[in-house]
């Protein structure tokens, strides 16, 4: 599923392929934008921010998108073949040499790129920030802090504590704190947790296949492992559902609160 790294490595896909060229078809297959044609406009600028993408192009124009669950983006030579349906196209961008196709996308919206910030105001630190430092870094803890009662698998994926990380990332980081995702916020260093949410998600930002463990041969520590032994100590790894959603965990190397 899409989480703040995908989107980060599409961000960059795209701005490789498109930013300096000229459109010479651009529609956003929505509603309330499939009149709006945008062939002609140069692409100025990407700008991923947590789990969501912006497009910028001249005339201070910005478009925003979402991925959620299945949405994503194939970028290839112009005229390639689309590897999905066109009833699930959302945004086609074609310049003269290359193709930018945007598969059930969320959230569409184009606005002037000044108004970006206010779309993702709600957000906590983007944990891909390029100026990501000690202020944001404190920020985030601080926010993961307001609710020290609350499960820390949770707090995760809430994008206003700290914004990128999804359910992989949610089972990955309490497997690297050995703590359980239902432990609460008041039993971990919440400093140190936004350190390794910062690293598991920095260090994977532009692979396309994730590794939380620096090792090829298992590349995550928990997540969907149930048919496999834990990379740690060789245990069952379990799984069950935190606000419905499969979380992973191992019971002997992490302590903590279980279902």
């Amino acid at each position: 599923m899409p989480e703040g790294d995908t989107v980060f490595r599409s961000a960059a896909v795209l701005a490789e392929a498109l930013v300096g060229r000229r459109l010479t078809r651009g529609e956003l297959r929505h509603p309330r934008l499939s009149t709006v044609d945008l062939a002609g406009r140069e692409v100025v600028g990407v700008r991923p921010v947590g789990k969501h993408l912006f497009l910028r192009f001249d005339g201070s124009l910005s478009f925003r998108s979402h991925l959620r669950m299945d949405g994503g983006w194939q970028v290839g030579p112009a005229g390639a073949r689309w590897r999905r349906p066109a009833h699930q196209v959302r945004a086609l961008l074609v310049t003269a040499d290359k193709q930018a196709v945007g598969y059930l996308l969320q959230e569409m919206a184009l606005v002037d790129t000044a108004e970006e910030d206010r779309l993702v105001a709600h957000l906590g630190p983007d944990l891909l920030d390029p100026e990501w430092g000690p202020e944001l870094a404190a920020e985030a803890a601080a926010r993961l802090r307001a609710d020290p009662e609350r499960e820390l698998g949770v707090a995760l994926l809430d994008q206003r504590v700290m914004a990128g990380l999804g359910n992989v990332y949610k089972s990955e980081v309490c497997a690297v704190l050995r703590v359980t995702p239902w432990s609460p916020v008041s039993s971990v260093d919440a400093d140190r947790v936004v350190e390794v949410s910062r690293d598991l998600l920095y260090r994977n930002r532009l692979r396309v296949s994730r590794n939380t463990t620096g090792d090829p041969r298992r590349p995550v520590w928990a997540y969907d492992r149930t048919r496999y032994p834990c990379p740690r100590c060789g245990g069952r790894i379990r799984r069950a559902d935190q606000d419905d959603r499969p979380t992973y965990y191992c019971p002997t190397c992490q302590a903590g609160p279980r279902p």
